[in-house]
């Protein structure tokens, strides 16, 4: 029997980018899974978590427990939103007697969706192809939260025409970071200024980058300054799945 997989599509994806869910889909698919989008699922809690309130992120974390502990593994196409599931909800409802066990359980099953696909389903590559010189951007929730960072690299050198070139500095933050970019502009807007000079300086045409977060902060910053670089999802890449970067007209 196939493991099934609860796909946690996230906010950003189903609003701004539904191309990706639909890459995840994929890929989970190839990766010899039975996957679902339970209907119930919402926001995981992240924005109220960081902005301290602390009551309704755990309303939000319950709802998300609810709707996926039923399955064998849930995935994310965002390495900050499956860092919410794995690291903060255990921590969010460690007093909450109905919940706290099912939290670390839920926990425990959650994972960012390149991870997923390398560690737990041990894909090795991909039939795709992509006709592009690209750099990788490391994302902090996905490189310090959830320790990824050779799993999509690996898939990459896969995809048939794909060049790869690496930043001089990948570890340093984009400015994103959430709330962050909102409370303190002029340092995000600094850091994401930097990360796209970096981008450059390697000669790459395309920034990829697992997620969309990072990617809209940094595609909305080279639309702001006439770049002409291209921003995607690393698993529309992977998926072989085409169409206009973010912030191109469709």
């Amino acid at each position: 029997m196939k493991p099934r997989v609860g796909l946690f599509v996230t906010c950003l994806v189903d609003l701004v980018r539904p191309q990706v869910g639909f890459a995840a889909v994929k890929l989970i698919e190839l990766a010899g899974c039975d996957i679902e989008v339970p209907a119930t699922q919402t926001c995981c809690g992240q924005p109220a978590w960081n902005s301290g309130a602390d009551k309704h992120a755990a309303d939000i974390a319950r709802q998300v427990v609810d709707a996926f502990e039923s399955f064998d593994y849930v995935v994310a196409p965002s390495g900050s939103c499956a860092g919410m599931l794995r690291i903060h909800y255990p921590e969010l409802l460690k007093n909450d007697d109905a919940y706290a066990t099912r939290a670390r359980s839920l926990a425990a099953k959650s994972h960012e969706l390149i991870s997923f696909l390398v560690r737990v389903r041990g894909m090795k590559d991909v039939a795709a192809r992509s006709n592009v010189r690209a750099c990788y951007h490391d994302s902090c929730s996905s490189l310090r939260e959830n320790g990824v960072k050779t799993e999509p690299r690996t898939l990459l050198a896969s995809v048939n025409g794909l060049e790869l070139s690496e930043l001089k500095e990948p570890e340093v933050c984009c400015g994103f970071g959430g709330l962050f970019s909102v409370k303190y502009p002029e340092i995000s807007e600094r850091l994401a200024n930097d990360k796209i000079a970096d981008a450059q300086a390697t000669g790459a045409d395309t920034l990829l980058g697992a997620d969309l977060g990072c990617l809209l902060h940094l595609a909305g910053c080279m639309e702001k300054q006439g770049k002409a670089m291209k921003v995607r999802h690393v698993a529309e890449v992977l998926a072989d799945i085409h169409g206009p970067a973010l912030g191109e007209p469709r």
